[in-house]
């Protein structure tokens, strides 16, 4: 009873730490590790959303505004002076409104042109590389840099952009462009309320790191090798696991629109913010659905090597194709020799050493996808295949030796 109690606590315990597992792997590896940090923002230097968004608040930070009413009012009454007909006079001097458009229109035009440039990319990977503190302090309460933290809220410095159009402007002849006064040059990337909490979550998934995953694992296989049904609590651990990782790839989701919906003033753009939280989780789903798939073959695999009329009936297909294509290749002189009397006298084993192969490579693969796992099945599956045919030759073999060796006599 006792034993059926710890296999029991153990599992159900496996199944609700599989996700915690993963979201301490994407925090230690993906958001703390400097490289693999800059390799998941770099795609939103180039992303639509971030780029508008940027090109707003370089446009707001740089702040070019001429007087295009006094402009026009002294240039008519200078014009004026020289001869020019009042009426024509009044006309300069409702110039002014379209003098402050095409100003904005330029500074515009010059901001869109530095973000869409290869040299905005370059900056945003280089800043994001020298001031990964400043990540760590956004997410852990440690460090600064040119990413900052303040009341839940995430900003990032867009000043070289800023005074890089501030320069381009000059240099096109907009001469009070360089006497634009320093202003406020933050770009705001995320505000949440919870980031204090989000912040003590984070530091805890950092210290466990990658050894809580291997915790699990091991939790886990006790938790199977305490059952007394150890094929059933296998597909029922992997199942929970899966299920448990399927509500929280859901609440992402519902989290997502939530915040989305309730964003606060202070982010200029709704779209730049769905662009920075769907890259920053972007890894943390790919390991959900990794899970999700992996959970539900592991459960296949268990129930088709159980005792069930389907799974007795599939394995007796299989077995009855490999036959036939055995006998056939008997009938054509074919043969295995040595090679399939041992994989017929070794299958269970060499199948037994194929799956700890085939765990070991989805171990030790770096971020392992779904199609890591479809491409793993596939792999597994074809030499099964093999080793079947391997196999049924050996049996082919068998009996025809067998047969050779009866008595003439004794033939029917």
């Amino acid at each position: 009873m006792a034993r059926a109690v710890a296999s029991a606590v153990l599992i159900v315990l496996t199944c609700v730490l599989v996700p915690v597992a993963l979201l301490a792997t994407w925090v230690h590896d993906i958001v703390l590790d400097t490289d693999r940090y800059v390799a998941t923002v770099d795609p939103l230097a180039t992303d639509p959303a971030i780029q508008d968004a940027a090109v707003h608040r370089i446009t707001e930070a740089v702040g070019a505004r001429v007087d295009g009413q006094r402009a026009a009012a002294d240039i008519a009454s200078w014009l004026q002076s020289q001869g020019l007909p009042p009426r024509a006079a009044d006309a300069v001097r409702g110039l002014g409104p379209q003098l402050d458009s095409a100003v904005n229109q330029a500074v515009t035009k010059t901001a869109t042109r530095v973000v869409h440039s290869d040299a905005f990319a370059t900056v945003w990977n280089t800043a994001n590389r020298a001031a990964h503190n400043a990540v760590v302090h956004a997410l852990t309460g440690q460090g600064r840099g040119a990413v900052g933290v303040s009341d839940g809220t995430v900003t990032l410095d867009v000043g070289t952009a800023v005074d890089r159009v501030k320069q381009e402007l000059v240099n096109a002849g907009l001469k009070p462009a360089d006497k634009i006064p320093q202003v406020n040059k933050q770009l705001v990337l995320f505000h949440s309320d919870e980031l204090a909490k989000f912040r003590k979550a984070a530091h805890l998934l950092d210290v466990v790191g990658n050894w809580f995953p291997v915790l699990v694992v091991v939790l886990g296989a006790a938790g199977v090798f305490l059952a007394r049904q150890r094929r059933r609590a296998l597909a029922r651990t992997a199942l929970g696991a899966a299920f448990a990782c399927l509500v929280v790839a859901i609440a992402l989701v519902v989290a997502r629109r939530y915040y989305l919906d309730h964003l606060p003033p202070q982010v200029q753009s709704k779209a730049a913010a769905a662009a920075v939280f769907d890259t920053l989780l972007h890894f943390l789903r790919i390991s959900l659905r990794t899970a999700v798939v992996l959970g539900v073959v592991i459960a296949l695999g268990a129930y088709f090597v159980g005792p069930g009329r389907l799974p007795v009936a599939v394995r007796g297909a299989s077995d009855h194709t490999a036959d036939s294509a055995a006998r056939w290749a008997a009938a054509h002189h074919v043969s295995t020799g040595r090679v399939g009397s041992w994989a017929l006298a070794y299958r269970r084993a060499i199948t037994l050493v194929v799956l700890l192969i085939i765990a070991l490579v989805f171990a030790l693969w770096n971020h392992p996808t779904v199609l890591t796992v479809l491409l793993l099945v596939l792999v597994l599956l074809g030499v099964l295949a093999v080793l079947a045919l391997f196999a049924a030759a050996g049996r082919t073999q068998l009996h025809q030796a067998r047969g050779q060796a009866r008595p003439p006599g004794n033939e029917t």
